[in-house]
This record gives structure tokens, C-alpha cells and sequence, in this order.
């Protein structure tokens, strides 16, 4: 796998860890994570493109990884701050375009980011947006199941046994080779006082759906869209809804004919995007869409 490198960022005041890779191309994506995981999720990915000649951009965000956890969760655990941090990323970064790929609550960012209605400063500036079962509009049920488990993570004696959680709680991924299952693992463990160790975000992040809780119903951001989506749905999953995406289809870039689905065999809620098929209809779509 090729090599990256870990830096600090103060972003809308708060430190942001991110990840780069291809440092030295010109052509940028940015790959953003899921909920209540962290950039490094997106190492095969970033190690596919890089090799393709893009500089791969990974952030950890807020409160999650080893970005600084929010002083203010009631006002930053939601997307317009996460937009704000992103439009810091850009500036910093002298990110002029960029490509974008978004798991999960990653993709709902890129989305509003997109659209510019949260942060203008974005506008015209991401190039093409794909969401890894990602949707305006998420399934009420996988939400409350999301927010059940992300408020309250557990905590194990043993890392092992935190990696056994992990292989339980994140099966909708998909395949994993044993050893991406321990990279997952150890780049998403912090131990906590007692010793004991637990996923590596910060619990507060569920005040998202409870202070926020429209936050993800985003139809007006994606009617606002002038780019090429693509959309991966878990074929299994069960935060992206079937109707939900053939709605994506018929409005918005839909209407258009920007927007196509892949339906991905194997997975849920979300595809890993760590094997060569996922990682193919992901730089293909890119590289349609590079100027």
C-alpha cells in the first residue's frame, strides 16, 4: 500500500487531523468518513487513487479520531459546522476543485458542501460527489438504531475483544481481510480511564439526532446540485431505501442525468470500499469526471 502522511489543521478553530496521500499531484479528492468512524477508513481508497495520480485528502471529523473533540457538541455536532470546517480545509489546503467521496454522514457533508448553501465559499468548487450509501433522505428506523449504539459505546477489557464487536457491529461492510479488520480496529481505540478500551469518537456526536433532528433530511442541498452523484447502496442496507434512491433519480441532478446508482452485492449499510471492484466504479467515475 502506498505511504501517507498525518497532519494538524486548525479548521472554524477546532484541530483537525487528516491524512494525505499523492501529496505530490495536483488533482484532489477529499474521502470523508462515516458517523462514528475516522479517516483511516479510507486508506484503500486513497492508496487506489493516489496510485492514479490524485492527492487524496482524508479528514478525521470533529470529535472523532484524533481530531479535537467539540467544547460546543449542542452547535458543532452537525453538518453546517462540518461544512464550515470543510470550507477551512479547502482554504488551507489551497484546494481550488476537488473531487468528493463520502460514507455515510461523509457523504451528507459533501453534499451540503456541494451545494454552497451552507458554505458559498464551496461554490462551484467540488467537481463530482460520490455517496457510499449515502442519501437526502435516511430511513427513520436505521436511524434510531445508529443512534442507540453510537450514544452509548460499549468499553472491553482487551483490544480483541473490541475487535470482535467491531467485526459484529460493522458485518454490512462487507468482506474484510483480517488484517484491514485490525487496522480498523486499532485506528479506531482509545482506552479510557479504567484501562478498558472503546471506539475512538466521542459519545456527544449523537446530539446530532437529538438536537439536530432533521439535520440528514437534505433534499433541498441535493435539488441544488449541478454535478455528476453516484450513489453505492448496500443492496442489503437499510439506511438508504430503494425508493429513496429512485426519488435521487427523478429530481435534482437526477433530472438532469447526473445522477447513477450502483447497487453493491455483499454489503449494508456501508460498502468498505476496499476491494477492487468497489474501488474501479469509484475511480472510473472520477476520472469521467476530471477535467
Amino acid at each position: 500500500m502506498s505511504s501517507f502522511s498525518s497532519h494538524y489543521l486548525q479548521c472554524a478553530g477546532r484541530e483537525i487531523h487528516y491524512t494525505l496521500w499523492g501529496a505530490q499531484h495536483e488533482r484532489t479528492v477529499i474521502a470523508w468518513h462515516g458517523l462514528a468512524r475516522t479517516g483511516r477508513d479510507m486508506d484503500e481508497l486513497a492508496a487506489h487513487l493516489s496510485a492514479l495520480g490524485y492527492r487524496v485528502v482524508c479528514p478525521d471529523t470533529i470529535g472523532r479520531g484524533l481530531s479535537q473533540w467539540s467544547p460546543a457538541p449542542a452547535q458543532e455536532y452537525c453538518l453546517r459546522f462540518y461544512a464550515r470546517i470543510a470550507a477551512d480545509l479547502f482554504e488551507h489546503l489551497n484546494i481550488d476543485k476537488a473531487h468528493w467521496v463520502g460514507t455515510s454522514m461523509g457523504g451528507a457533508i459533501g453534499t451540503v458542501c456541494a451545494s454552497g448553501l451552507f458554505e458559498p465559499r464551496l461554490q462551484g468548487r467540488i467537481q463530482s460527489l460520490v455517496l457510499n450509501d449515502n442519501a437526502p433522505q435516511l430511513a427513520d428506523a436505521a436511524i434510531a438504531r445508529i443512534r442507540a449504539y453510537a450514544g452509548e459505546p460499549p468499553a472491553f477489557d482487551t483490544v480483541l475483544e473490541l475487535e470482535a464487536f467491531f467485526r459484529q457491529v460493522y458485518k454490512p461492510y462487507g468482506w474484510l481481510s483480517d488484517a484491514q479488520w485490525r487496522r480498523l480496529t486499532e485506528t479506531s481505540t482509545r482506552r479510557l480511564a479504567d484501562g478498558r478500551v472503546t471506539p475512538h469518537y466521542d459519545p456527544a456526536m449523537v446530539q446530532q439526532f437529538t438536537l439536530h433532528p432533521n439535520d440528514y433530511l437534505i433534499w433541498e442541498h441535493y435539488d441544488a446540485l449541478q454535478i455528476p452523484v453516484l450513489c453505492l447502496r448496500g443492496a442489503e442496507s437499510d439506511l438508504v431505501l430503494p425508493e429513496t434512491v429512485q426519488a435521487m433519480l427523478r429530481r435534482g441532478p437526477g433530472s438532469r442525468g447526473l445522477t447513477s446508482v450502483i447497487e453493491v452485492p455483499g454489503c449494508g449499510h456501508a460498502p468498505a470500499l476496499n476491494v477492487s471492484t468497489q474501488l474501479g466504479w469509484v475511480s472510473d467515475f472520477i476520472a469521467r469526471c476530471t477535467s
